[in-house]
């Protein structure tokens, strides 16, 4: 049975890489015999994209039907985006630090630094601090992240047309839903770590 298979592989990756602080100190990793039949599907939808089931997942399978929903959301945004890679990744970063999700943070920092950004821009956004150097892309990214997650306002209109301009409006609606997706992946990562 592959989902079996896929499961079981996924969990023992996951009982490798787990410490304390992980996403499973609330919701324990669930064995292929514990999951439901919709639990099961959805893990193997999980693992045949992802090819694992860290960060948020494990936690999401106790409601499978939102699980499900939202790794279609997470696998569009992420793989799929009108944005570039690296945009994205420094997207879901300033997301993670915003919502203070070190898992999240140490999840993204390899792919962000694969996809080009660099390391200094990276150890500015880990100070939350505005980065120094960035490019004009980068500083849409970041400043219409940071009016999204710090100061839930509304963007300025001189900064959506730039992100349109730029992007068009898919780009924009695209990071819209970056932010709000990887919100809830982190969210989701800190209810479940609970407590430091």
């Amino acid at each position: 049975m592959r989902t079996l298979y896929m499961a079981t592989a996924f969990l023992g990756a996951v009982l490798a890489g787990s410490g304390p602080a992980s996403a499973q100190a609330r919701f324990p990793v669930l064995s292929p015999d514990q999951m439901t039949p919709a639990q099961k599907v959805v893990a193997d939808s999980v693992m045949r994209s992802r090819k694992n089931l860290a960060g948020p997942f494990n936690a999401w399978l106790r409601s499978p039907e939102l699980a499900d929903r939202l790794q279609k959301v997470g696998e569009y945004v992420r793989y799929h985006s009108a944005l570039p890679p690296a945009l994205n990744e420094m997207a879901i970063l300033v997301t993670a630090r915003q919502w203070r999700s070190q898992e999240e943070w140490d999840l993204h920092y390899p792919p962000a630094l694969a996809a080009g950004l660099p390391a200094a821009l990276l150890a500015d956004l880990a100070k939350d601090r505005r980065p120094r150097g960035m490019t004009a892309d980068q500083a849409l990214v970041y400043d219409i992240c940071l009016g999204l997650h710090r100061d839930k306002a509304r963007i300025p209109d001189a900064l959506f047309r730039a992100m349109v301009a730029r992007f068009g409006e898919q780009g924009m609606i695209d990071l819209v839903g970056l932010a709000g997706y990887y919100a809830t992946v982190s969210m989701t990562l800190n209810v479940a770590a609970g407590p430091r």
